[in-house]
């Protein structure tokens, strides 16, 4: 593999949009989706260089096979460039979906909890993403008066956009149809969601802080990490003074709670 350390500075947005174009049309609609989801959900102006595997094990406790896949191909692809330095697609092992858990899932998805800074940060983005939804309609009309539609560069790329678009509208306002807004937190010194941590890492010394949220805002560049992650599971109802474990693929973090809340 090549080494391309001078691109490693690049921004996952930057890269998601250089692999898109490296894919035929065919397909690329549905692989553009899982792959912004993913970038979305790491931050799209992240670097590269600061993608870790906990990163990647972190969201693949959120998506299907299914759904991985396009990620994984992503991941395999900046490796390969020599964008990173290690093969972060072995890390995106998503858990396969069986009939007993579909149920638990979908419960759990419609007791989404957000933020009040959150909520208001999604329909600033729904709004956002309508508002150019309406652009794109009118370059699509443009294009469309082309009647030449066998060789329409434009056409074509309108119609992918929109399509990109009206998935991630899709995806936002269902986060919000089953959001709830989080209320005032207990006053407890357990670790709850919307709760900022303070830890130690044992085999550096360095301190970190996080705050834990629903999947739907997570932003590990913001230190906002899901719940649903292995961290965040492990963190849920922990106190002040406790070490914990987080095993991922990537292998064992161990942690010292320095600081929960009204401590």
């Amino acid at each position: 593999m090549m080494e391309n350390t001078s691109n490693r500075n690049s921004t996952l947005a930057e890269l998601a949009a250089d692999f898109l174009l490296s894919l035929p049309p065919q397909g690329r609609e549905k692989t553009q989706v899982e792959v912004y989801k993913f970038i979305r959900w790491l931050g799209l102006h992240r670097k590269v260089n600061e993608l870790s595997p906990l990163d990647v094990a972190s969201y693949a406790e959120q998506v299907t096979p299914a759904a991985a896949k396009p990620v994984k191909s992503f991941l395999a692809h900046i490796w390969k460039r020599g964008f990173t330095g290690i093969n972060l697609a072995t890390h995106l092992r998503a858990k396969k979906a069986s009939s007993k858990v579909i149920a638990p899932r979908q419960s759990s998805q419609s007791q989404t909890t957000l933020t009040a800074q959150g909520y208001a940060k999604l329909k600033a983005e729904l709004t956002n993403l309508k508002n150019q939804r309406s652009i794109v309609i009118e370059e699509l009309r443009k294009a469309m008066a082309d009647k030449d539609f066998r060789e329409n560069a434009p056409l074509d790329a309108a119609r992918e956009q929109k399509a990109h678009l009206e998935g991630k509208i899709e995806e936002l306002e269902s986060t919000l149809k089953l959001a709830r807004i989080m209320g005032e937190t207990q006053n407890t010194s357990r670790i709850k969601i919307g709760n900022t941590v303070v830890l130690r890492d044992l085999s550096s010394g360095k301190e970190l802080s996080y705050t834990l949220v629903d999947p739907s805002e997570a932003n590990p560049s913001q230190g906002k990490i899901s719940v649903a992650s292995p961290l965040g599971k492990v963190l849920l109802d922990k106190e002040k003074g406790q070490r914990v474990e987080v095993i991922a693929p990537g292998g064992v973090s161990k942690y010292y709670i320095e600081d929960t809340p009204y401590n």
